[in-house]
């Protein structure tokens, strides 16, 4: 049953070319939330062994190469599965008014949505390959045709970084082929490759996919292509694209060669712990909100990249939870910078909106985003505490010393979440001047004073006259992603319940 998300995404997005651009919005959004249906229904059926990687799809496909279409699941994908359908349906009604060539964004979106389906729940290693690139292109058109700032510079940097991280993949699944014969993952996963393999093609492997989970340095692509992306193209990589790295590097590096991963794991965790602290760092210097959100989204991924570091069965479940919960706390803070506050204002820059009395003129808006935030900063109730203190805890067995330093890291998130909080939508209507205050004048287009009493570059902000209100689509979207957040947050039993038998199921645990 949980196939078939992989189908109707691909149907629904042939749909949209055929029929006229009025209905195209329709069928993305009844793809979708077909999607949903189905795998919160399977999430929640108990007839699945949920504990392994079960075939529920064997078709053969190259018989002379020994790949198949082979599809499987189990807690960890079917995880990933739930998180990657609730924010296509979210960002589908946060597009509901794309009138640019509505059949093509669409078709593009979708096709983002059916590759990364298809990457997890992949059992052969080809195909598994197959999906994952064919995800690169969508991204790249959605970037390019629809984006904003710098969006053809935005488009071509994460795609050329794309390929170069699929690259160094399909040389470690060459390697893994030709000394095991075979393409799928359950049989790789019990080959006992060669300790000399494996101390090279792991770090190749992990890293090829790492560089889509946004590790450190090799992460820039990924602020500069969230402000260059559509709002929707911002939700996807972020909720979406970047879970596809770190969940290859689980299932197939890590899984395939444990050895190698013990013997670099302590790497990983510094490269995680510098992300953490280093991109955080950056996000409290930047004024653009998007910048924000996006270095925030790096950050975030170096706890994923920490928790899976670990090596224990504590610590990977928390960074299959923090996929989970950054999936859908980054959807929600994207949706909230570049469509509720960008499309009204056309400004993400934080001295302009500082200065616009947002939470009045959008109160929804500044609802949504206190709550955004919260779960960003990790405060109990929401699932980006569950996940972070799961991994922490992981970590305290592992790795002490980085617990220690990624407290640094998450005073840092504190800081720029609550400064760009505070910016957006709670700062002052009106610039303090050497008089003690700035007049505002009766025209709603502007803040007026003498120039000589202005003394911030944001009392010269313009104000818009009329800020237009939040529609229905954005506040359903907003709710369903608040509701994830919140569910998991005050119950993450119904993730860990699956997740932490998968994981120990896996052979790499120590």
């Amino acid at each position: 049953m949980i196939a078939s998300t992989i189908y109707i995404t691909f149907a629904g997005a042939v749909m949209v070319l055929l029929f006229p651009r009025a209905f195209s919005r329709w069928i993305a959004l009844l793809t979708t939330t077909a999607t949903f249906a189905i795998s919160l229904a399977t999430f929640f059926c108990h007839d699945l062994d949920l504990a392994h990687f079960t075939t529920i799809v064997r078709v053969p496909w190259v018989p002379a190469l020994s790949m198949n279409y082979h599809l499987a699941v189990d807690g960890i994908s079917l995880t990933l599965v739930l998180v990657t359908s609730i924010t296509a349906v979210s960002s589908v009604l946060f597009s509901w008014d794309v009138d640019e060539r509505p059949n093509e964004f669409f078709f593009w979106l979708l096709l983002v949505v059916g590759g990364s389906f298809g990457v997890f729940l992949s059992a052969d290693l080809y195909l598994l390959f197959v999906f994952y690139e064919l995800v690169i292109v969508p991204k790249y058109f959605l970037i390019a045709i629809w984006g904003s700032t710098n969006k053809e510079y935005g488009a071509m940097k994460l795609t050329l970084y794309s390929f170069f991280g699929g690259a160094l993949v399909f040389i470690g699944i060459i390697a893994a082929y030709v000394s095991a014969g075979s393409l799928d993952l359950n049989e790789l996963a019990r080959f006992q490759f060669t300790p000399q393999l494996q101390s090279w093609a792991f770090p190749v492997l992990f890293l090829g996919f790492a560089v889509l989970a946004g590790i450190w340095p090799l992460h820039t692509w990924a602020p500069t292509g969230h402000v260059a992306a559509p709002t929707a193209g911002s939700m996807l990589l972020a909720g979406i694209v970047m879970k596809l790295g770190a969940y290859g590097g689980l299932r197939v590096a890590m899984n395939l060669f444990p050895q190698g991963f013990h013997l670099w794991s302590t790497w990983i965790a510094v490269l995680a712990v510098i992300g953490i602290v280093y991109a955080a760092a950056v996000a409290l210097r930047q004024r653009d909100l998007k910048f924000v959100i996006g270095y925030s989204s790096v950050s975030h991924m170096g706890f994923v990249l920490l928790g899976l570091a670990t090596a224990n069965a504590l610590g990977v479940s928390g960074a299959v939870l923090q996929m989970f919960s950054h999936g859908v706390i980054a959807a929600l803070l994207f949706a909230v910078a570049g469509r509720m506050l960008y499309r009204r204002t056309h400004t993400r820059e934080l001295d302009a909106l500082s200065v616009m009395n947002l939470s009045r003129a959008l109160p929804f808006a500044a609802f949504t985003f206190v709550i955004a935030s919260a779960a960003s900063m990790g405060i109990p109730g929401f699932s980006g505490f569950a996940a972070e203190i799961t991994i922490l805890i992981g970590a305290w067995k592992a790795f002490p010393i980085a617990v220690w330093i990624t407290g640094a890291g998450m005073v840092l998130v504190a800081a720029f979440t609550l400064r760009a909080l505070e910016q957006s939508f709670f700062g002052e209507s009106s610039a303090t001047t050497a008089g003690g205050s700035v007049a505002r004048s009766g025209d709603a287009k502007s803040y007026s004073a003498s120039p000589t009493l202005i003394t911030s570059r944001a009392a010269r902000s313009i104000h818009p006259p009329e800020v237009a209100p939040i529609t229905l689509p954005e506040k359903w979207g907003a709710c369903l992603l608040m509701l994830a957040t919140l569910a998991v947050g005050l119950y993450p039993k119904v993730l860990l319940d699956r997740i932490q038998p998968a994981v120990e199921a896996m052979r790499f645990l120590k």
